[in-house]
């Protein structure tokens, strides 16, 4: 049984565009995206050179300008090569355009304008990073915080050895007042601090959310405090740490954190983290072992180019990574293969429904696992198209029993069938137990 028919990865529709653009006459596009100080991402590709193909143009650039914009963040277009359609992307990009909710989303993370400005080739700057180095090594007295939805974690290492963990239950989701988000911080830091004897070398934070320059600018966990308290309260609450407890801080999206766990667990970089659980959420390790800044939320990515791929409900995009790769996958597919639930149920519980039928080896379960397999080996070729990697660290509930197993296998057989190289591998022991904060502690 071969489920969603219709599937079209994006990884097959931008091969076959440059094929084809090739063969007609091409022209070389190249695209750069400020995110930040120094910051730029570029991006080389080709198109049509006939300008009558113009419709064919932009949809092709407008996908490569779509995962730019969420794969690596920012908020400034230069492209040359295209000037006929810059105007369009702007538009397309704008208050009142298609991809409004990525426009006004962009402006919330780096407090500006997403613009598109048509360059000269010679005006295209070169690749930028502000990448941060990390010790992987936990000398001296250092904390990791993880700030999850459910609960708050904080390790306090000496010289590399756990002395002390905990685990406290919160409820940051629900509270408005930034004050008890600054108090459950604390204490936690605080604990662990007593254990080290009152003195820490730096402390490390993984967090839920959107970081830019060490500061949260877009989280979940912080959705009910008031957007006119988040630059004063929230994009520092981080920071703050430094000058409170007199160290370093370092501060990184969770999903950083998870592929940095991966990557020390096997002792080498380019690795990209894909955690699938209620959505798609994803972290990259350069091959220097380094943070790159990259905005990395792969769930609004786009991921298939079928004209009748599910539309994503906040975004408001279809073939975006969210809906191939989570919980909502699964549900997605359910319907198609003869699997009906309850509506009454949460989604979460849904996905155990599903789950609980692969663990009885039910073909319909496990068809639907089959297909997620499919679509994690194309997506992961085409992150490659953007990312420099060959480890993939795949985590999240949706990957866990018997259909995870089938997901998994079925992806390294597609990529094996592709002559890829990449692997994909599983968090190791230890990450498992200890987590996220303990990782956090090493950066």
């Amino acid at each position: 049984m071969i489920l969603d028919k219709g599937y079209r990865p994006m990884y097959s529709f931008y091969n076959d565009f440059l094929a084809e653009a090739d063969n007609a006459g091409s022209r070389p596009v190249k695209i750069a995206l400020e995110r930040g100080a120094g910051e730029t991402a570029v991006f080389e590709t080709r198109i049509f050179k006939d300008v009558g193909r113009r419709e064919e143009n932009f949809r092709f650039l407008e996908r490569i300008v779509k995962f730019m914009l969420w794969g690596y963040g920012g908020y400034k277009f230069l492209i040359s090569g295209a000037d006929e359609l810059v105007g369009a992307l702007s538009e397309c990009y704008s208050a009142v355009g298609a991809r409004a909710f990525d426009f006004d989303f962009m402006r919330g993370v780096y407090l500006k304008e997403l613009t598109f400005s048509a360059v000269p080739e010679s005006a295209i700057p070169q690749e930028k990073t502000a990448a941060k180095p990390v010790s992987l090594k936990g000398a001296g007295k250092r904390i990791g915080f993880d700030a999850g939805g459910s609960d708050r974690k904080v390790t306090a290492l000496e010289n590399g050895v756990v002395v002390y963990e905990n685990e406290t239950i919160w409820n940051p989701k629900l509270n408005s007042d930034p004050q008890y988000h600054i108090d459950g911080i604390a204490d936690s830091v605080d604990r662990a601090l007593e254990k080290l004897g009152g003195k820490v070398d730096a402390i490390g934070v993984s967090t839920a959310g959107i970081v830019v320059d060490g500061e949260v600018r877009v989280a979940s966990l912080f959705r009910k405090v008031p957007k006119t308290l988040f630059p004063e309260k929230i994009f520092p609450i981080y920071k703050n740490l430094s000058a409170k407890y007199g160290c370093p801080v370092k501060v990184a999206n969770d999903g950083d954190v998870a592929a940095l766990s991966g990557a020390d667990s096997l002792k080498r970089g380019g690795v990209l983290g894909i955690a699938m659980g209620t959505s798609l959420a994803g972290g990259y390790i350069d091959r220097d072992m380094r943070i790159l800044g990259y905005l990395n939320e792969l769930a609004f990515v786009p991921v298939d180019e079928n004209s009748a791929a599910a539309r994503d409900d906040w975004s408001g995009d279809a073939g975006v990574g969210g809906m191939y790769h989570s919980q909502d996958a699964v549900i997605k597919l359910a319907p198609e293969a003869g699997i009906e639930l309850d509506a009454s149920l949460t989604p979460a519980e849904k996905l155990k429904v599903v789950q609980n039928l692969a663990e009885a080896d039910d073909p319909r379960a496990m068809a639907i696992f089959s297909r997620l397999g499919d679509y994690a080996a194309y997506t992961l070729l085409w992150f490659r198209v953007f990312y420099d990697f060959d480890i993939a660290i795949f985590m999240g509930r949706v990957t866990s029993g018997k259909g995870g197993d089938r997901l998994i296998a079925r992806a390294a057989e597609v990529l094996k069938s592709a002559g890829s190289d990449i692997s994909i591998e599983l968090p190791d022991e230890m990450s498992r137990r200890l987590g996220q904060s303990y990782t956090a502690a090493l950066l």
